[in-house]
């Protein structure tokens, strides 16, 4: 094999279309741009969702809702999950040592999750259920809220 036979394969270079070279190459005179308006011109760039002036559809139609960015900052834990601690004092910074909320959760909402819990909880400065409220009273646990 020398250098000078060495040649790509015949479909793998497509040769570009030259335009504007005479009426028998096909694309003569407009270069397959059609006649006259907006995109038969150089420069053309015409916008996304651009209708000729018309009011566009993304404009037209009515917009709702919102995004809410407190969402981020507030988490739900079932009390089925802190089963597995008992005579703890359970707030927010134990929540995120433990791993059952992400570091930057605020407010933290303990919520029934239909077991009976029997371990004795206490729940420091966090909020909860009437249900929840219940049980954790019940089986002998307290609930300190600072207000």
């Amino acid at each position: 094999m020398y250098l000078n036979t060495l040649s790509p394969n015949s479909k793998s270079h497509k040769k570009s279309k030259r335009v504007g070279r005479g009426i028998g190459s096909g694309f003569g005179k407009t270069s397959g741009r059609g006649h006259k308006g907006q995109k038969s011109r150089s420069g053309c760039k015409i916008r996304r969702g651009f209708e000729g002036g018309q009011m566009p559809l993304y404009r037209r139609i009515p917009k709702f809702g919102f995004v809410s960015l407190k969402k981020e900052k507030v988490a739900e834990v079932r009390l089925e999950d802190l089963k597995n601690f008992s005579n703890c004092i359970i707030n927010l910074q134990f929540l995120k040592k433990t791993g059952l909320i992400k570091k930057n959760i605020k407010y933290v909402k303990i919520i029934s999750s239909g077991s009976i819990i029997t371990n004795i909880l206490i729940i420091r400065n966090l909020f909860v259920s009437k249900s929840v409220r219940n049980i954790i009273e019940s089986s002998g646990g307290k609930i300190e809220e600072n207000n």
